[in-house]
């Protein structure tokens, strides 16, 4: 269980990177960091506002290198259209600059961690 201080850490990380709002600062992201998660919501989503917290701390604890970057699709409709998201929540994962995992609407938590686990672990060993 997290303690208070850890969720609060996690909950500023993830809004710290709610600047991010140009396709270009994107791109850059994905191709410097090993891995990188883009969450697409707006504050319209009720679903996305639920899925949100759970991810971002199931990607804290499974994955050291992870850097997370949400994009209100209600501000950036030109970053959604640039990734082709057309629904919401979409989670983009990028491993080493490429993008490996979409989900959009329906996903659970633990479905994101499985198909990205292994491929990361290889990564980073």
């Amino acid at each position: 269980m997290l303690r208070i201080e850890n969720i609060i850490e996690l909950i500023v990380k993830f809004y710290y990177n709610l600047t991010m709002q140009t396709i270009e600062e994107i791109q850059n992201s994905i191709k410097e960091n090993l891995a990188v998660m883009v969450y697409f919501s707006a504050p319209t989503c009720n679903v996305c506002h639920a899925l949100k917290p759970k991810l971002l701390e199931a990607i804290e604890t499974n994955f050291e290198k992870f850097e997370i970057i949400s994009v209100d699709v209600s501000v950036s409709q030109d970053i959604a259209a640039h990734f082709s998201v057309f629904a919401i929540p979409t989670v983009l994962i990028f491993l080493d600059g490429r993008e490996f995992v979409r989900k959009s609407r329906h996903m659970s938590v633990d479905e994101v961690i499985r198909e990205i686990k292994r491929p990361y672990e290889i990564m980073t060993s």
